[in-house]
Order: structure tokens, then C-alpha cells, then sequence
């Protein structure tokens, strides 16, 4: 499975650049400075993770258990938080509130990833 934390990881670093170009060229003008913030906060968890899962793809080679669930959690909070907070920003009622959810994943991806290197 390392090579599919590999994989997301840039893919999401990927998306990250691009959108932070997007947001960095027009984009307040069509949703204003509070939800570009948001853009920008989610730019950055965005970000963060995809270094993240880039390097759990490289530590879940031969290893798997908790570092591939490590990668999951971050995958699945890169999803919920990321897009709840561009859909948000974006106008998309009632989405926000999974943001925590999402928030949530992200921290069990990193708590996994300590137990891991302390297991090791």
C-alpha cells in the first residue's frame, strides 16, 4: 500500500500548487477575504498532508498496520476537511460542519504515525 500513500500524497501536493495558484490570482474577487482565508487554511492542511503521506509511503514499505492506517486517516481528513472548507467557501450550505470530522481523521493520521515510530 506504500505506493498508494505515495501517490496521494502527490497527488494532493499537486492539487494544493494548483489551487494556490488559482487563489492567488483572482480568486478574492469572486469570494472575498474571509473565505479566502479558508481557501488558504485548507491550502495549508492540504499541503502539510500531502508531505505527510509522502512520507508514510515511504516509512509503510514492508511495515504496513498502523502506518498504512496512519495513511488512510490522512487521506480520509485530507477529503472531508480540505472539501468541506473549499465547499464552504465555495457557498455550499450545511457542508462545513463535517470539517471537524475531517480535522479529526487528520489527528488520528499523526497519533497512528507516532504509536508507529514508537513501536519500531
Amino acid at each position: 500500500m506504500h505506493r498508494l500513500w505515495l501517490a496521494f500524497g502527490a497527488l494532493f501536493g499537486l492539487t494544493a500548487v494548483a489551487l494556490s495558484a488559482w487563489a492567488a490570482h483572482g480568486l478574492s474577487q469572486r469570494i472575498g477575504p474571509v473565505r479566502l482565508a479558508s481557501v488558504q487554511n485548507a491550502l495549508t492542511m492540504q499541503g502539510w498532508h500531502a508531505l505527510a503521506l509522502l512520507a508514510t509511503g515511504l516509512l509503510a514499505e514492508g511495515r504496513g498496520g498502523l502506518v498504512d492506517a496512519a495513511g488512510a486517516a490522512f487521506v480520509l481528513g485530507v477529503l472531508v476537511f480540505c472539501g468541506a472548507v473549499y465547499a464552504s467557501a465555495f457557498g455550499v450550505p450545511g457542508v462545513g460542519r463535517f470539517a471537524p470530522f475531517g480535522g479529526t481523521a487528520l489527528m488520528l493520521g499523526w497519533l497512528l504515525l507516532l504509536i508507529a515510530a514508537i513501536r519500531r
